[in-house]
This record gives C-alpha cells, structure tokens and sequence, in this order.
C-alpha cells in the first residue's frame, strides 16, 4: 500500500534538479582530482573519495540496465504517464534511510558492491560522470509511462520488488550520501566506516 502520492512532474522535476546538481559536482569537485587525491584514504577502515564513487559506480551497474530495460518493455506495451508518482512502503523505508547522514549511521557495503581496489584510476569519476547523465536519460524516459507500475529487482533482496518511482529516489540518495561522503574525505573531516547499503 502506498504510503505517499507526488504530482508526477514535481516528483521527475526534483530527481533531475537533483541528478543536474550531482553532474557539476562531479565535474567541478572530483574530476579534476590526482589519483592521489582520489586515493587517499583517512583511515585504513575508511574509504577513499574514489573508493566512494567506485561503490556507486558498482551499483549504477547493476540497476541502469534493469531500470532501462524495464521502462523499454513499458514503451512498448504503451504505458502512459500516472497523474502521481507513488511511494511504496518499502520504498520509503529504504529512501529514509539513505537520507540519514553517514556521520549519524553508517553502513557496512555487501562485499559485491564494495570498492574493487584502494589504487583507482581517475576513469572512476569519469564513469560515475556517464552513469549520472544516463541516470538523467532514464529518469526523461521515466516521464513518460507509468513508473508506479514498473517494478525494479533490489540488488540486495532480488525478490523485493521496489517502484520504478521508489528505485529512482533511491538511487539518486545513495548518491548524495556517498558523494557528501566523498567531499567530507577530501575536506578531511571523514565520516562513516565504510559505505551504505547499496
């Protein structure tokens, strides 16, 4: 049962202006970043600003398909857009969450979403950069069906099945923590052991 109702254009609305805020921090903060700087870890417990963007990189991975490969089956069943974009009551749980700080609860990664190394290339931020602007492509696509009717696997739990509404915020919070989290590492004030659950 949903638990709350958006107007759908306020809801697209605010995930774009929030994707859009995300792109010109990745371009401006972290693309021109060392490897070093990228690297550079507070603590052998703590992750890396690369490290972080590595953990969504991994998940944008496995969601981007599944979401673009839902929302095509969508269009060509000829779904429309809804008046609202409703929220799940798993849903919210999971988004709520996301939005608490990592300097007020942290999270262990499942080892499949973890960072794959502590030496990163700078590509990882050029990768996240590609996943933001595709993620900004599926949420244009999302307008235009039902995206309460679309069901997305969790990466953690495949038989839970989140709204296409519900799986957009989701993404789109985990990587304002981890990029919050990111920026905290480089300004030196490091929080959070490790990263959320994807």
């Amino acid at each position: 049962m949903p638990v709350a109702a958006r107007a759908t254009s306020d809801f697209f609305d605010q995930l774009t202006n929030d994707l859009l805020v995300l792109r010109v921090t990745a371009q401006q903060r972290f693309r021109p970043l060392s490897a070093e700087e990228l690297n550079r870890r507070p603590s052998p417990s703590r992750w890396s600003a690369g490290q972080c963007l590595e953990h969504l990189n991994i998940v944008g991975g496995y969601y981007l398909p599944s979401i673009a490969a839902r929302i095509k089956r969508a269009q060509e069943r000829g779904s429309k857009p809804a008046a609202v974009a409703k929220q799940g009551y798993l849903g919210k749980k999971f988004i709520d969450a996301m939005r608490t700080p990592a300097s007020v609860k942290t999270y262990t990664s499942p080892q499949r979403y973890a960072p794959t190394g502590t030496r990163l290339p700078r590509t990882v931020t050029e990768v996240f950069s590609r996943q933001v602007d595709e993620l900004l492509r599926l949420t244009l696509l999302a307008r235009q069906v039902n995206a309460n009717a679309i069901r997305i696997p969790n990466a953690l739990f495949p038989l839970i099945l989140l709204r296409l509404t519900d799986q957009l915020e989701f993404l789109v919070v985990h990587m304002q923590r981890h990029i919050a989290q990111a920026e905290a590492v480089l300004a030196g004030n490091a929080v959070g052991a490790s990263a959320s659950v994807a």
